[in-house]
């Protein structure tokens, strides 16, 4: 099990994604494999989302991961619990896309208060 508190920062939400990946390689998930790769890109997403619209100012976010044979579990939290996200992003916009893409990549999500 890993569990660490970032900064709530863009540069916070980048670091989360690095030891995410650094912590998967030491548990034999090499960088660069499929599993290595998908997990990047949702903690980034989930990170960034939580930094972006969970901020609270002077607070920090918790990234989570635990890894059986058959599941990679990624939990991120954030001290703004009155905030559930939306899945919906403008056609032409250039954000609000993470969520589609976390929907897409994983198998299940979803928000816990």
């Amino acid at each position: 099990m890993f569990v660490q508190r970032f900064s709530s920062t863009p540069r916070g939400a980048r670091l989360a994604r690095h030891l995410a990946l650094h912590r998967l390689d030491t548990w034999g998930v090499p960088y660069g494999s499929a599993l290595s790769d998908t997990a990047a890109l949702l903690v980034a997403e989930l990170a960034a989302n939580a930094v972006t619209h969970g901020r609270v100012p002077g607070r920090d976010i918790e990234v989570g991961l635990r890894l059986d044979a058959y599941t990679l579990r990624i939990d991120v939290s954030d001290s703004r619990g009155e905030r559930r996200p939306e899945i919906t992003a403008a056609p032409e916009g250039e954000h609000g896309r993470g969520l589609l893409l976390v929907e897409a990549l994983a198998d299940r999500w979803g928000v816990f208060d």
